[in-house]
């Protein structure tokens, strides 16, 4: 094992994923937000790693030698070696980083659930201090590998034995061109149901979506985002 430099000034707080692997311990360095995509299949390794080495005790600053590492993964090649680490390791946030990131989502669904949650008998909405001390009655955890909008769902459903609750819903139909439509079908799934869905003569993919209504414009921001401007909708009710 041999020290390095590069990270002396971060040795007290550093984001990690750790492998114990044919007896000997291997951390990477990673981006915490970075990992968080990787895992969702929308970022590389490259991308996560703050820095391409692999260690033995990151913050000691000792990485682990090439022989071991070639005997433990059978490859010297360090984004593959990484990428072994970051598929099947531990990933350890600091504390900060996830209290600040638990507390940011946190405030985020607090406010989706409500823009798009209504009391079923008096057709409002909640006030957001009744939202919050229902999920604190309801002991609602937050995931720190899903987004806000995964969440929304699940959470919700927890709070119906606390309070009357439902959350309003918009139907959209989409119609993607062809060049963009493969890659089309998560970002709609993320934001809602899809209830039905079809593959038009011209190659591109139209679908009808349920989703809350609060989160109308953040899908359509999305796809445009996409599709750079050139998605096809209209709302259905």
């Amino acid at each position: 094992m041999k020290p390095t430099g590069v990270i002396e000034k971060e040795r007290i707080s550093l984001n990690l994923a750790k492998l114990k692997k044919g007896g000997e311990h291997f951390e990477v360095i990673i981006d915490p937000d970075k990992i968080v995509l990787y895992r969702s299949k929308k970022a590389a390794a490259r991308e996560v790693l703050m820095y391409e080495k692999i260690f033995s005790d990151a913050k000691k600053g000792f990485e682990a030698s090439s022989e071991l590492i070639g005997n433990v993964f059978g490859t010297n090649d360090i984004l593959k070696v990484a990428e072994t680490i970051l598929n099947e390791g531990e990933i350890q946030f600091t504390q900060e980083y996830r209290d600040n990131k638990r507390k940011e989502k946190l405030n985020r669904i607090i406010d989706m659930i409500t823009r798009n949650a209504l009391d079923p008998v008096s057709g409002l909405p909640h006030p957001r201090t009744r939202i919050v001390a229902a999920m604190e009655e309801a002991k609602v955890r937050i995931d720190d590998f899903k987004s806000a909008e995964d969440q929304i769902n699940d959470i919700v459903s927890k709070l119906k034995p606390i309070i009357p609750i439902k959350i309003g819903m918009k139907e959209i139909h989409v119609r993607i061109p062809t060049q963009y439509a493969g890659k089309s079908y998560s970002t709609v799934e993320k934001f809602g149901r899809i209830l039905n869905d079809s593959w038009l003569t011209d190659g591109s993919w139209a679908c009808t979506v349920e989703i809350p209504a609060g989160l109308q414009n953040d899908f359509f921001d999305a796809l445009n985002k996409l599709t750079h401007g050139s998605v096809e909708s209209k709302i259905l009710k």
